[in-house]
């Protein structure tokens, strides 16, 4: 596998933990939220990713390298119930007094963005020991 190769996998992957931090970002600016646009509580998100394969020439490919991309695939909404709190003098209560709120848990979104950001700072650290040799391999022919 070549310098490029190696950054491009780790670019792929530093895209793919941004949307993840992103996603975090966003259920947890609307743990309160109990209305949207599509109506009812704000629905938790998630980035689905995927292994997809390097680009490569047909020389790469006979040499099997099996290099993998990371790729966010679909975003997908939790589907478990909303958290139903009594409070019957919230303008969002139903006729029994209760509010549903976002089905997020913000100690479980904590804990993914610790894990996003931990891999984001992987990634970093293998683009920049690429880049390191690369430039290593530069002065070699000086």
């Amino acid at each position: 596998m070549d310098f490029f190769t190696s950054m491009d996998i780790s670019a792929s992957a530093l895209a793919a933990e941004r949307t993840r931090m992103n996603l975090i970002s966003s259920n947890l600016a609307n743990v309160n939220s109990t209305r949207t646009a599509e109506g009812g509580p704000y629905r938790r998100k998630d980035a689905v990713f995927a292994a997809t394969p390097v680009e490569r020439s047909f020389g790469a490919a006979l040499n099997k390298a099996d290099a993998r991309r990371v790729e966010v695939t679909q975003i997908v909404e939790d589907q478990k119930p909303p958290r139903l709190q009594f409070e019957p003098n919230h303008p969002d209560a139903n006729a029994a007094g209760y509010v549903a709120y976002p089905n997020v848990n913000v100690v479980e979104e904590m804990a993914d963005m610790i894990s996003a950001s931990r891999s984001y700072e992987a990634n970093v650290t293998a683009t920049q020991a690429a880049k390191s040799m690369a430039l290593k391999t530069l002065e070699i022919g000086r």
